[in-house]
Parts: structure tokens; sequence; C-alpha cells
């Protein structure tokens, strides 16, 4: 995997610099732009890392970049700067997963321990997301009949329940239900229900 990556993003020079060269000191990657078009236009918005985002800039605003990268599924972390207490702004933008907002000027330590704990969620979410993935092309390789059997068997019904409610022998279920944790690479209940959860999979209904 790359080394990690601490993407700048400030309009004010001065800033920009001043938190490039804190970055570079603690030994960690670092590129920086003077606006949120120059980043969106360099196409290096790929991890790992994490963004250190200004609020205020024209064009695009600290936020409205934020939004756009939702939009696009992006998920790197980031931490915004701001020279002002916007309560409002800071609300809005934690709630839409942003990771910390830190004040300019800005502590060093304060910086780079918010810088490392977003390149640390980074790499965890990175991890969780290729689980998933693998989780679901695993997923897609069951048969319909296989499928609705699996919701069945996360929602605690029996396989003469189950066949009841399909009009199938007992049998038939417990040749779909091998069929399922042979395919999906587990061996026991516990293991089915939390793979089914990390990829939203419900139970059916009662």
């Amino acid at each position: 995997m790359n080394e990690p990556t601490v993407f700048i993003i400030d309009d004010d020079p001065s800033a920009r610099n001043g938190l490039t060269n804190v970055v570079q000191a603690a030994g960690i990657n670092v590129e920086s732009f003077a606006s949120a078009k120059d980043f969106i236009d360099s196409k290096r918005i790929e991890g790992p890392g994490c963004i250190v985002l200004d609020v205020k800039m024209p064009e695009v605003t600290g936020p409205e970049l934020q939004e756009m990268l939702i939009q696009t599924d992006y998920c790197m972390p980031i931490i915004f700067l701001s020279a002002y207490g916007d309560v409002p702004t800071t609300a809005n933008v934690i709630k839409k997963g942003a990771v910390d907002f830190l004040t300019k000027p800005v502590d060093r330590d304060v910086l780079l321990e918010a810088i490392r704990y977003s390149i640390t969620k980074d790499a965890e979410n990175r991890l969780q997301k290729e689980e998933n993935l693998s989780i679901s092309k695993r997923i897609k390789t069951l048969t319909p009949r296989e499928y609705e059997i699996m919701t069945y068997v996360i929602s605690g019904l029996l396989n003469k329940q189950i066949a009841g409610r399909l009009s199938i022998s007992e049998e038939t279920v417990k040749i779909h239900r091998g069929r399922v944790m042979h395919k999906l690479g587990i061996v026991s209940i516990t293991e089915l229900v939390r793979l089914c959860e990390k990829v939203g999979i419900s139970p059916v209904k009662s």
C-alpha cells in the first residue's frame, strides 16, 4: 500500500505553506492546493491519507467540497480549519462525517494528532470497505433460493420452519443452507449473521 498523504487545501498562501511545513517536518507525505477546484482537477484524491480543508475559500468553500466528495462516495477523512468559531458550520460538517474542526491558528501538536488519528481511521475504513466488497462478491454467487434461505436462517428460523414457509422439504433446506455456508466460507450461524450485518442484509420480518 502507498504511504499516506495529507492533502492540504487552503487559499491563504501563508497558512498553506505553514501547514505544509508542519506536516513535512513530522515525516508525513503532503500535497497542497490553493483551491478546491485545484484539488479536484489534480485527480489526486485517492488515499490512503486525509484532507486538511479550509472552510472559507472563494468559488468552492470547504463544506461545499465536502458535499461534492460525499456525492461521489469519497470517504477520505477531512479535518476542517477555520479562523472563525462558526458553531452551525462546525456542527454541519461534523454531522456529515468530518473527523475534526480546528480553529486557526492551529497548534502544531493538535494538528498532527488529528492527522494521525485521521490516517488511522482511513486505513480502518479501507480495510472494512475491502472486506465488505469481498463479502458482497461471495453473496452474489448465491442462487436466488440460497439467498432467500439465508435471510430466513439469519432470522433465527429452524430448517423445519423455513421448509414450511417455502413449501419445500426440510432436506432441501439443509442442502441449500450447506451450500450457502460453503460459498461464503463460514461454518457457524453467528458468522453468517455478522457477515450479513456488515453488508446490510436484514433478517426476514416475522
